[in-house]
């Protein structure tokens, strides 16, 4: 066997021609730069060209022409108007060879059919070369289909886009995995507030009432939080016999009236007044409640009666006064109805672990009960699975 390499073999691939040429019977009719009509017979036809017969000398290579290649079919003659470039001039042969310029769209899918349906043995009929003609036989190019042609801005823009894109669904994402948590896992109270354990100031006697102090207003222990008018009459009640109650002068010590003061049992803050100024009240009519300032605060709220099973003593839950940005931890301790009967909503008492400072009385809060999967649920899940 030899091993020496041939140096003279060429592969087919590299002689190939660019496009088939196939002998269709058609003529060529153009005019010459002298203004003769010239009809011609075409020796061969190709996507890219055409060769014809011509008698004609004057012929040079580089000549432009713009004509027609007319092709029978049936009874008709199917007509291409073409712009042509002469390429090739053999006299020997009486031939011109001949390239294509600035072909149509629709002149490109027309001559591929007749090339493609003559090598493949196939009769031409005017139908299929008007179905040809009237279908979309091309593809739009691509823009900057390789990445070659786009600047660096062209490529920034587009890796933004993307990004961004990526970010939008991400969020969309997100989104639905909380709403889909929050249904599932999560349970809001219906109201909530944080609450002091409260005293009552009482009317001592009957009489009309008027406040000293602001609503919501602060005061000491021992300071005078409201006066109180009431007649001697009332004053003196229980302590006057019957000689003494005469009608001249059990008239005379009503006519006269008596003040006293109601004064602060502790360091409290007003939460409600009950009786207006100047109303009058009966004795032992609450006129004031008030909340005392170092006492401890807890956190009433309401859920619905069909989360019982989540309300119950012992839940841990998170909460967040209003004002605060950071929320706190607690613990149910106690539940009940509202008002002690039947009820659609249950009353929870909740004990903060971190103590919550009085003057945050009557703040709404917002209380929710996380029963999710958490990180230590999941440690003490991957423990128990070992075990």
């Amino acid at each position: 066997m030899n091993s020496v390499a041939n140096l003279n073999v060429v592969h087919e691939s590299e002689a190939q021609r660019q496009h088939a040429r196939v002998k269709l019977p058609g003529r060529l009719r153009y005019t010459n730069a002298q203004r003769e009509r010239i009809d011609a017979r075409l020796q061969d036809v190709s996507a890219g060209g055409f060769s014809f017969t011509s008698e004609n000398t004057t012929h040079k290579v580089g000549d432009f022409h713009r004509g027609q290649l007319q092709f029978q079919l049936d009874s008709l003659v199917l007509g291409l108007d073409v712009e042509f470039q002469v390429s090739s001039v053999q006299p020997e042969h009486n031939r011109v060879g001949c390239q294509f310029h600035n072909l149509g769209a629709r002149e490109v899918a027309a001559l591929r059919h007749l090339i493609s349906s003559h090598l493949a043995g196939e009769l031409v009929n005017v139908g299929e070369v008007l179905h040809i003609l009237q279908r979309d036989n091309f593809t739009k190019a691509r823009k900057n289909g390789s990445g070659e042609g786009m600047g660096v801005f062209g490529r920034l823009r587009a890796v933004a886009f993307s990004g961004a894109i990526f970010v939008v669904g991400l969020a969309a994402f997100g989104y639905i995995g909380k709403s889909i948590y929050g249904l599932y896992f999560v349970t809001h109270a219906q109201s909530a507030q944080v609450s002091l354990p409260a005293l009552q100031v009482t009317m001592p006697r009957e009489g009309s009432v008027q406040s000293l102090v602001q609503p919501d207003g602060v005061i000491e222990k021992g300071a005078p939080i409201a006066t109180f008018t009431t007649s001697m009459l009332e004053m003196l009640k229980g302590h006057l016999g019957d000689d003494q109650l005469e009608p001249s002068q059990i008239e005379a010590l009503f006519a006269r009236e008596m003040q006293g003061t109601l004064t602060s049992p502790c360091n409290c803050k007003v939460a409600r007044q009950l009786v207006a100024d100047g109303q009058f009240a009966s004795k032992g009519d609450v006129i004031f409640e008030l909340v005392p300032q170092d006492g401890v605060a807890s956190v009433s709220a309401s859920f619905p009666y069909r989360h019982l099973e989540q309300a119950r003593p012992g839940t841990p839950v998170s909460f967040r006064v209003a004002g605060e940005n950071e929320s706190r931890r607690g613990q149910i301790i106690s539940s009940n109805l509202h008002e002690g009967g039947l009820s659609s909503d249950i009353r929870v008492q909740i004990k903060p672990d971190d103590l919550l400072p009085a003057s945050l009385a009557g703040q709404p809060v917002e209380v929710v009960i996380d029963r999710g999967p958490s990180l230590s649920w999941l440690v003490d899940r991957a423990v128990a699975a070992g075990r």
